[in-house]
C-alpha cells in the first residue's frame, strides 16, 4: 500500500496535511502549557522550549548530508523556537505590561499578547530585505520578485551548498512571523476590521492563492522539496480558517483542549500515521520543475 503513496499526488498532500494539522495543535500546545505550568513557571518553560528548538535544529545541520532528515528537524525546531521563544516573549510583555485584552460583547477577541505582536512589523520587514536580496535564494516567491520587478541580485554561488536544517527552520519562523502581522494588523478597527468587508475579499484571495499552490504542490515527487513547500502553503491556507474562525463560522477546537479531547487526540493520532508515511517515502528522486520555496 506504502507504494501506491509514494507518488504524485499524495507525497504533496501528506507534506500539506502535516504542517496544516500542526497550526492548530500548535494553538493547543500554548493552550496546555499556560494551564499546565500557570503564569509562575510556564515563562521558564517556553525558554527551554526554544532551546530545544535550537538543538534541533543543529542536529539537522550536523546531519546535513540527510536532505531528508534535515528538513525534518529544521521544521520541527523552527516551530518550537517559535512557539517558545517568540509566541511566549510577547506572553510575557503582555503580562510584565499589564496589557489588556481586546473584549468585545463580553468576549476576548484578540489576546493581549497578540496586541503588542504587529508592534515587530519594523524587525520584520527589515530582517526580510536581507532574504530578500540573498543571490544564493531558492525561494520561489523571492525568484519571482527578482525576474518581475527586475531586481539583479547577482549569481548564485557555484556549486553552494545549503544549509537545509537552518533554513528551513527560518522559512517555518518567518512565514508563520509574517501572515502573524498581517492577519493582526487588518482586524484593526482603525485599519480594516474582521467586520469589513474588504475581509472577503481577502478571503477569497487566500483561497484562490491555496488552491494554486495546492495545484503545485500536488506535482512534486521529491520528499524534501514536498515538505520545503508544503511550509508555506499550509500556512497560508490556514489563514482561510483563522479568518473563518474569527467570524465564528466553526468552532475552534485547539484553544479548548479540554471540551474536544477525543478530536484533537484524533488529528494527533491522524498526524502521526501520515508522518509515518510520510516518513517511508523516497528522500531523493527526480527534481521537481518547481523548485523549492527556500
Amino acid at each position: 500500500m506504502i507504494s501506491v503513496f509514494k507518488r504524485p499526488p499524495f507525497i504533496g498532500l501528506f507534506a500539506f496535511l502535516m504542517v496544516f494539522i500542526l497550526q492548530g495543535l500548535g494553538h493547543t500546545q500554548m493552550v496546555l502549557m499556560e494551564r499546565l505550568f500557570g503564569d509562575e513557571h510556564v515563562i521558564a518553560a517556553a525558554i527551554i522550549m526554544g532551546l530545544v528548538g535550537c538543538g534541533v535544529v543543529y542536529w539537522g545541520v550536523r546531519r546535513s548530508d540527510n536532505e531528508n532528515l534535515a528538513t525534518w528537524l529544521g521544521f520541527i525546531g523552527g516551530t518550537l523556537i517559535w512557539d517558545g521563544w517568540v509566541e511566549f516573549s510577547f506572553v510575557f510583555y503582555a503580562h510584565h505590561l499589564a496589557v489588556p485584552p481586546l473584549i468585545e460583547n463580553g468576549e476576548v477577541v484578540t489576546k493581549a499578547e497578540y496586541l503588542l505582536l504587529p508592534s515587530s512589523i519594523g524587525v520584520l520587514f527589515s530582517t526580510l530585505a536581507f532574504f530578500v536580496l540573498n543571490r544564493e535564494t531558492r525561494c520561489n516567491a523571492f525568484r519571482w520578485m527578482h525576474r518581475n520587478l527586475r531586481m539583479p541580485v547577482g549569481r548564485p554561488t557555484l556549486n553552494y551548498q545549503r544549509n537545509v536544517s537552518s533554513i528551513v527552520a527560518m522559512e517555518t519562523i518567518y512565514v508563520t512571523w509574517f501572515f502573524y502581522v498581517f492577519l493582526l494588523v487588518i482586524y484593526d478597527k482603525r485599519i480594516l476590521g474582521d467586520d469589513h468587508p474588504a475581509m472577503y475579499g481577502i478571503l477569497f484571495l487566500f483561497v484562490v492563492w491555496s488552491v494554486y499552490l495546492l495545484n503545485r504542490l500536488r506535482k512534486f515527487t521529491r520528499v524534501t522539496s514536498a515538505f520545503r513547500y508544503g511550509i508555506p502553503t499550509a500556512i497560508i491556507a490556514y489563514n482561510v480558517a483563522e479568518i473563518l474562525g474569527r467570524w465564528n463560522v466553526y468552532t475552534d477546537i485547539w484553544i479548548e483542549p479540554e471540551k474536544y479531547t477525543g478530536q484533537i487526540i484524533a488529528f494527533f493520532g491522524g498526524l502521526i500515521v501520515v508522518a509515518g508515511i510520510f516518513a517511508l517515502f523516497p528522500s531523493t528522486d527526480v527534481p521537481d520543475a518547481e523548485g523549492t520555496p527556500g
